[in-house]
């Protein structure tokens, strides 16, 4: 309305056809790109392609669009109208131009700052607010190429919390994670410059620290400081402390791998030993995990070739030392280092999967030859916490008592109250199912534990084991003989029998006597044998059976 020409407009119908044509044409192209795909490529050729089309259509109808010219007396143009209708133009360009920035800009930011939040998202842990396994990656190959570059030194400290599964059976987890919060706080307030904390996971972190001229002690003395510190939770307190494996680049490491894996070497190391915290990396530390690993394949291999085999130990009566069982020890005898202990061994089974297998092996064997016992005496087997975590494990004793043949009243299950707290419930569940098939059980290592009356109380025990540190002091210490004479009352006031372990002098036997025990496992009584001695001894007859022996 605001165009007016002297003369006379005309158009070309085949211009303003292809004009019409071009923008649907290129339009649509650039719609199907961005809706079929978001990737940015795509976007920016839509863009494209939309700006094509708008550009066709303008100057294609443009050409479609003719002026004959023709001066008519009277009719002058206005050229404050035309001023006016530029300004206009060129404002609402400037407007639209404005928008597509402001636009721009706005998106560009909001895209930034989401990129920003997710990848702090992805680089920290979520619990504690520490950068997490991958920060710490991207971190460690940083500082290893600065000290490539520039001749420095980098010390990368493990740090395992010592008592944290303490503080969750007991509090909960809840609580855990305070404590784990807690000790983040405090790591992360106690670091400068070149020095770097992050957490693996579990109750597992990791620290970061660029060498210089004794740094590193102090350094490790602050970690310490802020590990071993007490922490108030609610109303109570706990002193989780920690274990810190030191490995420094490029002494200890060549690379990034070993130098973890050394890292490694040594909190484990620090874990083992009771009188250090910091342990630092040694060349004798890979030499000792070379071994371990041997050991453990020639345990795979003692399994297959029938180099194990099982010894047992009396348990007698202590008023009348008559012979009320035995209880199954598994013995290693190595072709080339000898006689293996069990204590050394049976870590190592339950660190590489094997204790299934050893456990299983132990319980057919035990009942299969206890089956010929004459007496019939009763045969004790230890279970291991892996064993007992398994649902099947009341199907497994059902099936070695069927291989068998040996009645359910002849054996004994020993576990410890360790094996018990996992799963509480799934436990009472579990050792009810045992008893349901005349099993009984008795519980090891009695004393030991930090919840014995409890346990007491909510499971069904047939025995109860006094642990032998109480018996090995009891003529000594008043305060063993009180320990175990509270026990014994305890054992009579819930009905349940108690056998002492570890029995080494007459002197604790008479006490025991004295005390009202009920039965005895020790040295003094008879050590750990092959059935073939105690059948020699006369304690055993073998009674002819037929081998029902089946090999797991």
């Amino acid at each position: 309305m605001a165009y007016r020409v002297q003369g006379i407009v005309s158009w070309h119908m085949g211009y303003l056809a292809a004009s019409i044509a071009i923008a649907v044409v290129f339009s649509g192209l650039a719609l199907h790109l961005v809706v079929s795909d978001d990737r940015p490529a795509y976007r920016y050729a839509g863009g494209c392609l939309l700006g094509l089309g708008i550009a066709g259509l303008h100057f294609t109808g443009m050409t479609a669009f003719q002026v004959s010219p023709m001066l008519v007396e009277g009719v002058f143009s206005q050229p404050q109208a035309l001023q006016a209708l530029a300004l206009a133009v060129t404002g609402v360009a400037l407007v639209i131009a404005a928008a597509g920035v402001a636009s721009y800009l706005i998106d560009d930011s909001v895209r930034s700052e989401s990129l920003e939040q997710l990848r702090h998202m992805a680089m920290t842990d979520s619990l504690t607010n520490l950068p997490n396994r991958s920060s710490f990656n991207e971190r460690l190959d940083n500082e290893l190429y600065l000290a490539d570059q520039m001749g420095g030194k980098v010390a990368l400290v493990g740090i395992d919390l010592n008592r944290f599964k303490e503080i969750n059976d007991l509090h909960g987890h809840a609580a855990g994670d305070r404590v784990l919060v807690i000790l983040a706080q405090r790591m992360r307030s106690l670091l400068q410059e070149g020095e770097f904390v992050a957490r693996l996971g579990g109750d597992e972190f990791v620290a970061i620290h660029r060498l210089r001229e004794g740094s590193l002690l102090d350094f490790l003395s602050r970690l310490e400081t802020s590990l071993f510190a007490p922490i108030q939770v609610d109303d109570w307190e706990a002193v989780p402390g920690a274990s810190l494996g030191v490995a420094i680049y490029p002494d200890d490491a060549r690379d990034k791998s070993m130098l973890i894996g050394n890292t490694d070497l040594a909190m484990y190391r620090a874990k083992s030993d009771m009188l250090k915290n910091v342990c630092f990396y040694e060349p004798s530390m890979d030499e000792a995990v070379r071994a371990r690993r041997t050991l453990a394949s020639e345990l795979r291999e003692a399994l297959e070739s029938g180099q194990l085999d099982i010894h047992y130990q009396v348990q007698t009566s202590v008023e009348t030392r008559e012979i009320r069982g035995y209880e199954a020890l598994l013995r290693w005898q190595h072709p080339r280092r000898g006689y293996v202990p069990p204590a050394e061994f049976i870590p190592l089974a339950e660190e590489n999967g094997l204790i299934l297998q050893l456990g299983e092996w132990v319980l057919r064997h035990a009942c299969a030859r206890a089956v010929s016992w004459d007496p019939p005496y009763k045969v004790a087997v230890n279970l291991s916490r892996a064993q007992f975590a398994h649902s099947d494990l009341p199907a497994l004793i059902q099936d070695v008592l069927a291989d068998t043949g040996l009645p359910p009243a002849r054996l004994e299950l020993e576990l410890t109250e360790s094996t018990l707290f996992a799963d509480r419930e799934r436990s009472l569940r579990m050792l009810r199912e045992i008893k349901a098939l005349g099993v009984s059980i008795a519980l090891d290592d009695f004393g030991t534990g930090y919840s014995s009356l409890e346990t007491l109380r909510a499971f069904p025990f047939d025995t109860i084991k006094l642990d032998c540190s109480f018996v090995s002091e009891v003529e000594s210490s008043p305060q063993a003989r009180a320990i175990v004479r509270a026990v014994l009352a305890l054992g009579k006031s819930l009905d349940i029998p108690v056998l002492a372990e570890g029995i080494e002098t007459q002197g604790q036997l008479s006490l025991l006597r004295k005390e009202g025990c009920d039965e005895a496992q020790g040295y003094l009584l008879g050590r750990p044998a092959p059935l073939g001695q105690i059948v020699d001894s006369g304690q055993i007859c073998l009674a002819a059976v037929a081998d029902k022996l089946v090999h797991p």
